[in-house]
């Protein structure tokens, strides 16, 4: 049957080439293992819906290390913390598959600064799964990686979002304009100045390459990591001046607050 012909290169290099799982290192079909998934990816549901910092009060996510039968997946409550209810944010929801911690961290390090892109794929797939975790919360109707500063994409040769956002873009049929959001100001890393500098180190470091295209639309921003916020605020406040009725992060890994003091974790901003 000549449609099934395709298949069996990537069914070969399979059986030559069997890949292990990056957190554990057993073998394994896909990046990482279904118990390291249940076990580390479990969706936490009690976040703010807004800027997904966790809700102590809220009825906690199932025990870690409690496999996932995915039969009856935990309710996201849709709830927002004291901090958004008083300043809110010009983004209108968050959404993220995995609290930026061990060692899932060591996975977002790998792709940031050691172009381990095959990790690409897996965070969409997360991504995609905690979006569906959230029943009644709107699909972007379009999807825009955080962009990097010309001078570091030179120097890293890609940029981990827009990895990130193509696959996540395909599991939702949502378009995905890499070129839409641009820095217009090559800004010193987030991870590099201390928590009260960083809204000012981001400010005004952003432009729309093309106006027309988030007009009243739904617009995604895609990114590895929400560490203070100030980056995704920013970039969320600029499309909101160019006409987007609505804003949603969608990033891989959120720091939790208790990290963000340091520099140790916080790697985006």
């Amino acid at each position: 049957m000549t449609h099934q012909i395709p298949r069996w290169p990537r069914a070969l290099l399979h059986l030559l080439l069997p890949s292990s799982c990056a957190l554990c290192g057993a073998g394994c079909p896909g990046v990482v293992c279904t118990p390291c998934r249940d076990h580390f990816c479990l969706p936490v549901t009690n976040r703010c819906a807004r800027c997904a910092n966790p809700l102590p009060q809220i009825t906690s996510s199932p025990r870690r290390g409690k496999q996932s039968t995915g039969l009856f997946p935990p309710k996201f409550v849709e709830s927002i913390c004291p901090g958004c209810q008083a300043y809110p944010p010009s983004y209108e929801a968050t959404i993220c598959a995995a609290d930026y911690a061990p060692p899932l961290d060591h996975l977002v390090l790998q792709l940031k600064f050691s172009a381990r892109l095959p990790l690409a794929p897996w965070f969409a797939e997360m991504l995609r799964d905690a979006m569906l975790a959230r029943p009644g919360l709107p699909l972007p109707e379009l999807l825009c990686p955080v962009p990097l500063g010309p001078a570091r994409l030179v120097e890293r040769g890609y940029n981990q979002a827009l990895e990130i956002a193509r696959p996540l873009g395909r599991l939702l049929g949502v378009a995905v304009a890499p070129s839409l959001a641009l820095r217009q100001l090559d800004t010193r890393a987030q991870s590099g100045v201390s928590p009260h500098e960083r809204a000012e180190n981001i400010r005004g470091a952003f432009a729309i390459a093309e106006p027309s295209l988030i007009e009243g639309r739904h617009v995604g921003l895609v990114d590895d990591v929400m560490t203070s916020g100030h980056t995704l605020e920013e970039l969320a406040a600029t499309f909101k001046r160019f006409g987007a009725a609505r804003v949603s992060n969608l990033v891989f890994a959120r720091t939790p607050p208790r990290e963000r003091s340091g520099t140790g974790l916080g790697i985006v901003g």
